[in-house]
């Protein structure tokens, strides 16, 4: 039976053969006149490098299924996954683009978001920071039109990401979603904070229009829904939000101002 490189010169051949090895020693021969102590040495290396970095931009999953199974997965994605980028910092982009791909089957159902909300920390600590080049007031008024940090991300999972562990695993999502916001604050830390409907939405706002605009958008929205929200209600609310996200640094402040300079 032909095999992937038999039409190529010697070398090609000899190269695939050694590609196919090192992705899975267990599946593929090695290739012939090469010693089997050196190929076992590249094997071992390539696997746990790409391992031990999944095992730490994934430690909740890996501690959920346990070692046999998470090195088994591992073991796939090396084995079955094409990875478009050769950089190591992608490589847990490339898990998660597998993860889709392979779906869950056996696996834990929530562990594709869990898999994600632990992806977005790494995502968002090695980020590159827009944010110094924007002209804003972080005293501003916070009703105008408002700067958000582009290190911040609002997300929303079927399942409580945030509270999943070896000791709580959920066998079914519950029937109300989850917000979050994951953020990297002026101290270069990545934080994480629950969240809500009405602020997951205000942050999708904020960047077309004032804040203002935003909040009597969203109440109109609501009333919509069935909901009868007083417009000084929906006011005090949304200032309440927005104290809470310029403290945490998630907006910087109000756009096209500077801050007064003390006399």
């Amino acid at each position: 039976m032909s095999k992937p490189g038999d039409n190529l010169p010697g070398f090609r051949s000899v190269q695939l053969d050694f590609a196919a090895y090192i992705r899975n020693p267990e599946v593929h021969p090695a290739p012939d006149d090469v010693e089997a102590r050196r190929m076992n040495i590249y094997a071992d290396l390539f696997f746990n490098n790409i391992k031990s970095f999944l095992d730490s931009a994934f430690p909740v999953s890996k501690q959920i299924l346990g070692r046999d199974r998470w090195r088994a997965l591992v073991r796939e994605f090396v084995h079955l996954h094409a990875s478009e980028s050769p950089y190591f910092l992608q490589i847990s982009q490339e898990f998660m683009t597998f993860l889709h791909a392979r779906g869950l089957g056996s696996l834990p159902p929530f562990l594709l978001e869990l898999c994600h909300y632990e992806w977005v920390e790494l995502a968002l600590d090695v980020a590159e920071d827009a944010d110094e080049s924007v002209e804003c007031d972080p005293d501003g008024e916070l009703l105008g039109e408002l700067v958000v940090t582009n290190l911040v991300r609002a997300l929303v999972y079927e399942f409580p990401v945030h509270t999943i562990g070896p000791a709580h695993q959920p066998a079914e999502a519950p029937t109300q979603p989850t917000y979050l916001l994951v953020y990297r604050n002026p101290d270069l830390a990545v934080r994480f904070m629950e969240s809500n409907p009405v602020t997951h939405r205000l942050l999708e706002l904020l960047g077309d229009m004032e804040a203002v605009a935003a909040l009597e958008l969203i109440r109109t929205e609501l009333e919509g829904s069935g909901r009868d929200i007083d417009p000084a209600q929906m006011r005090e609310q949304g200032l309440q939000i927005l104290t809470r996200l310029r403290d945490a640094g998630i907006i910087l402040g109000e756009r096209g101002k500077t801050a007064a300079l003390s006399p």
